[in-house]
This record gives structure tokens, C-alpha cells and sequence, in this order.
């Protein structure tokens, strides 16, 4: 497995692969894998003939100091794992090589970033698809994959996509949780015990939405909303973010039964914020959410 550091070597690797013909499957990471993200390489790795993951803690979608230099890092074991799983190169640039000086172009997300994490990360979004935009121009990748459990992120990728005309192919893959339900994230090493002993409650609280929606040929939005936190009040002893149900991927309120919707859960602890989701047709069916 290369490692590559530095931006014109990455270019040059991916024009060598292209020449010969390789399709290119990009994982972008912050690292500290987890079987999450395995998942995600794993099925690159089934659809094209080089996977490239990135691993870059990238500032401009962090809102506090404190959550940027508390988020865990461990290139070491990173690289040992994707070894381990047939990566072909990991790209590890600093901050400095993505981020020379000050950006002289900011991008706006005008859309599907009111709801959800994005109404009380204000800045965080247009983080996200600024590095996503400059590692696609860097990788350029045939697909790019993405977890379901940061599905605000998978559609604003698929609005940036469209809107910028990248030639890429959006994979979300259904999320992999833990024995108890608990969605698997970086941050979640970050729970004192007590916490990580209720956290599967936001899974359970997710799946009594749905078991109302599943019953309920005319169920109600506010419903399924006022369902699920009554379970968490019940069971968490967290702060609630926000609960939610919403269209999918437009994120609005206005639900069509003819397209997909998402409820989704976000609960701070002392030391993390947990967020989790399902999401389904409009009768209750899931389509991405559990593994």
C-alpha cells in the first residue's frame, strides 16, 4: 500500500492508474477506523480496481476548537488496517498542503442544511464540501462511497454532485452497528460507561418510528416526532439535539409517498454527540440504516 502525503504525488498516481485502464473507488475518512469503514472499502474494493481512502481530520467542518482537538487520531493503527483490507493508497495530507493559506473561495450550501446536524452547526456543511470538492479534483474517483449514518452528509454529497457535475457515482452504504444497535462512530470511544450502556436506545427509539409508520397507512410527521422522544426522555439521559422525519433526500418537511423519507435522532453526552437514522420508502420499508 502507498502512502501519499503530498497533493502532486496523489495527482500522479491517479494519472498512472488511469492510464492503465483502473477504475478508482474513493473512501474519504477522518481515520480512526472502525468496521464502518471497513464496510465502506469493502465494497469498493468489489466494484472497482483501485480504492483510495483519505484520512484527514479536516478543520473547516468543526464548529468548536475543543471538538477538532479532541477528535481521536491514530494514523499508525489506521494504516495497519487498511493494509489489512487490500487498500491500494491512503492519502494523509496535513493541514498545510490542503490548506496552503487562506481559501480564497468559499462554497455555499443553500439547501438541505437548515434541518438536522446542520441547523446547529452553522459553517460545518460548507466544510464538508469544500475538502470533498478538492479531493474529488485531486482523486478524481469513478465512486465514492459513504456511511448512511451521516445521511444529511450523503445528501448534500449528492446535491454537490449534481450541482458541480462531478462525473462520480454516490454509494451510501447502509450503516453497521454494534451487537446492541448502537451505530458505529469515531466518537464513540468518547462515552463514559453509563452513556455507552443507553446509546443503543437511539436505535430503539428510530425503530419505534418506524413500527408506527409500518402500522399507520396515514401517519402523521409530528407523530412519529413526538413518539420518538418520548422513548428517549424515557430511556437517555442525554440532551436532545433534534429528532426528526423528513423527505430523502431533499430534507423538507413535505412529505411525497412516493419517495423516501429519513427519521433521525442527535443526542449530546458530556464528552460526544451521537446521531443515528433510518431511512426508508413512506410505508416503512428500510433502505438504508442497518447492517
Amino acid at each position: 500500500m502507498k502512502t501519499i502525503t503530498k497533493i502532486t504525488e496523489m495527482r500522479n498516481y491517479v494519472k498512472e492508474r488511469q492510464r492503465n485502464g483502473d477504475t478508482i473507488g474513493f473512501v474519504p475518512t477522518m481515520g480512526y477506523l472502525h468496521a464502518g469503514h471497513r464496510a465502506l472499502i469493502k465494497q469498493a474494493k468489489q466494484h472497482n480496481d483501485v480504492v483510495i481512502v483519505s484520512v484527514f481530520v479536516n478543520p473547516l467542518q468543526f464548529n468548536q476548537s475543543s471538538d477538532l482537538e479532541s477528535y481521536p487520531r491514530d494514523f499508525e493503527r489506521d494504516a495497519n488496517i487498511l493494509k489489512q483490507d487490500g487498500v491500494e493508497a491512503v492519502f494523509y495530507p496535513d493541514v498545510d498542503e490542503m490548506y496552503p493559506e487562506d481559501q480564497s473561495i468559499e462554497l455555499n450550501v443553500v439547501r438541505r442544511t437548515d434541518v438536522l446536524c446542520g441547523k446547529s452547526r452553522p459553517g460545518h456543511f460548507e466544510g464538508v464540501v469544500t475538502v470533498l470538492s478538492k479531493l474529488f479534483n485531486i482523486i478524481q474517483p469513478n465512486q465514492v462511497y459513504f456511511g448512511s449514518k451521516d445521511a444529511q452528509q450523503v445528501a448534500v454529497v449528492d446535491a454537490l454532485i449534481q450541482d458541480l457535475n462531478f462525473d462520480i457515482q454516490l454509494n451510501p452504504v447502509s450503516t453497521v452497528r454494534e451487537a446492541d444497535g448502537l451505530a458505529l462512530s469515531s466518537r464513540n470511544v468518547n462515552l463514559e460507561s453509563f452513556e455507552r450502556e443507553e446509546a443503543h436506545h437511539l436505535f430503539k427509539s428510530l425503530l419505534k418510528g418506524q413500527d408506527y409508520i409500518k402500522s399507520n397507512q396515514s401517519w402523521e410527521r409530528s407523530v412519529v416526532i413526538d413518539i420518538i422522544k418520548k422513548y428517549l426522555n424515557e430511556h437517555t439521559t442525554g440532551k436532545i439535539d433534534y429528532v426528526d422525519c423528513l423527505s430523502f433526500p431533499n430534507l423538507n418537511e413535505n412529505i411525497d409517498p412516493n419517495h423516501d423519507i429519513i427519521i433521525a435522532v442527535a443526542i449530546y453526552y458530556k464528552k460526544a454527540r451521537l446521531i443515528d437514522n433510518l431511512i426508508m420508502d413512506s410505508t416503512g420499508l428500510i433502505k438504508y440504516g442497518s447492517e
